[in-house]
């Protein structure tokens, strides 16, 4: 009879420690249009409609440039702010056990030994007598049973915060891998950009040369001279500039990998960049819903849920049960004799009656559960709007550096012309020195061009979610 009430209580922890007062959990639709933007603007951006799976490569896959490569491993093994992501995944995965722990009975062992003399006037016997107790027991102590699924509630919920914080970590290493690219893309367009200052210097010194010379002859005006010198301390003003950036580009870039860069993995310029991989095309906006920030927030949605769950259970009694068995002797020897053994079975069941902050508590979940959902709602808006913003760009970058190439050629050509004319006594140096001015804003602007087109792919990549890992 004892075995069969024994085996009916565990039935009964069992059958209400599946029960969950947490609602059901129904994912929400996405608030962001099923297809991407159309239009001019992204006429020449690969956006058909078509699958909806997240691009299947890793990030080496996309960065084919072999040192660029190297520095983005560097930066996974070295960068301090992956490593704290990772420890904060180390840190929710142990929060998570405490709080799966306390599904189950916490079982100790303990001994205990005293010894007291007790004076005749104390005494029952009217003698003084000296009273030894020892004994040894094994027990659980105050060990709830989980009936309204309060406690598997609160696991669940820490759940959801360790696999939010999980795909934390993984959002940090694609935008690690993203800003490393960036970065590298920055110091090569800074030296491109300091190579065309140091040609546009030799070339100005040429000029500043010839015209002095024509100065000296009585050819050319003090001011012809004077207009070329600011030329060539504009150009000298320039290459020091770029020097600067490009040293703090370096800097940047060691900061990214944690470890100083050797120079033998630094670009010379942009042509040295090898080109990046393309995103597949014939993706919906669903593919958003895989990107690891908003899987992070639909994780701490579910987590919402799984407290609301908590709260509810909170109306219901609470049972918990302490027990303990073991053996005891007034005789340290007796201890394991026949005739010892002790134990005691003390359950307790605690029923709220009136308590405002039940009440407040369930109303708190709900709100959490509603910011919850805004938040994730706000993670996918934000996404479809970096995802589109990137398409803009794609779509008009190669327009626009075939226009700058155009204008480039149209200005050094004007210089030419203007550079004869000059020396034929036709035109003032004045015209020149505007064409030439022109011309070295129409070169850099040429770089910053290519540059944003070359970003605007790591940025893709980057707002999709990146690759497999």
């Amino acid at each position: 009879m004892n075995r069969r009430r024994l085996f009916l209580l565990i039935g009964i922890v069992f059958f209400f420690g599946g029960c969950s007062l947490a609602p059901e959990y129904t994912q929400p639709k996405a608030p962001i249009p099923t297809r991407w933007p159309q239009g001019a603007a992204y006429k020449d951006a690969e956006t058909p409609a078509g699958t909806s799976t997240v691009p299947d490569f890793k990030w080496e896959d996309f960065f084919t440039d072999k040192r660029l490569q190297k520095i983005i491993e560097t930066s996974l093994s070295n960068n301090r702010n992956l490593r704290l992501a990772a420890l904060n995944v180390e840190r929710a995965r142990a929060l998570y056990g405490i709080q799966r722990a306390e599904l189950f009975p916490a079982l100790n062992a303990g001994g205990s030994g005293s010894k007291q003399r007790v004076p005749a006037d104390l005494s029952t016997t009217g003698k003084s007598i000296t009273m030894e107790e020892y004994s040894v027991n094994l027990g659980i102590a105050s060990w709830e049973l989980d009936f309204f699924g309060r406690i598997r509630s609160l696991k669940d919920r820490a759940l959801e915060e360790y696999l939010a914080t999980e795909e934390a970590r993984r959002s940090a290493q694609v935008a690690l891998v993203a800003e490393v690219a960036r970065a590298y893309l920055t110091l090569a367009a800074d030296r491109s950009n300091l190579k065309l200052a140091r040609s546009t210097l030799e070339t100005q010194q040429a000029s500043y040369r010839l015209i002095k010379r024509r100065f000296e002859l009585g050819l050319a005006t003090e001011l012809d001279l004077r207009q070329a010198q600011t030329r060539v301390d504009a150009a000298q003003r320039d290459i020091a500039r770029f020097m600067q950036y490009a040293a703090q580009d370096q800097n940047a870039l060691n900061l990214l990998a944690g470890s100083s860069v050797p120079d033998e993995l630094l670009p010379a310029d942009l042509d040295s960049v090898s080109s990046f991989k393309g995103i597949s095309p014939g993706l919906s906006s669903e593919v958003l819903l895989n990107r690891p920030d908003i899987v992070a927030a639909e994780h701490r949605l579910k987590g919402a849920y799984a407290f609301i769950g908590a709260a509810r259970a909170a109306f219901f009694p609470r049972i918990s049960l302490t027990a303990s068995a073991g053996t005891a002797s007034a005789d340290l020897s007796g201890l394991f004799k026949s005739g010892s053994g002790v134990w005691n079975f003390i359950p307790q069941i605690s029923m709220p009656i009136f308590d405002p902050r039940v009440w407040a508590a369930l109303r708190v979940s709900k709100a959490d559960r509603e910011i919850a959902l805004a938040q994730y709602e706000k993670a996918i808006q934000t996404a479809f709007k970096e995802v589109a913003d990137s398409l803009a760009v794609q779509g008009t970058i190669n327009q626009q550096v075939a226009a700058q190439k155009s204008l480039v050629r149209a200005t050094e050509e004007t210089y030419r012309l203007s550079n004869i004319r000059y020396e034929k006594g036709i035109d003032t140096y004045l015209n020149v020195l505007v064409a030439q001015r022109s011309l070295y804003a129409q070169q850099q602007a040429l770089i910053d061009l290519r540059l944003l087109g070359r970003v605007s792919h790591v940025r893709l990549y980057a707002v999709l979610g990146g690759g497999g890992e």
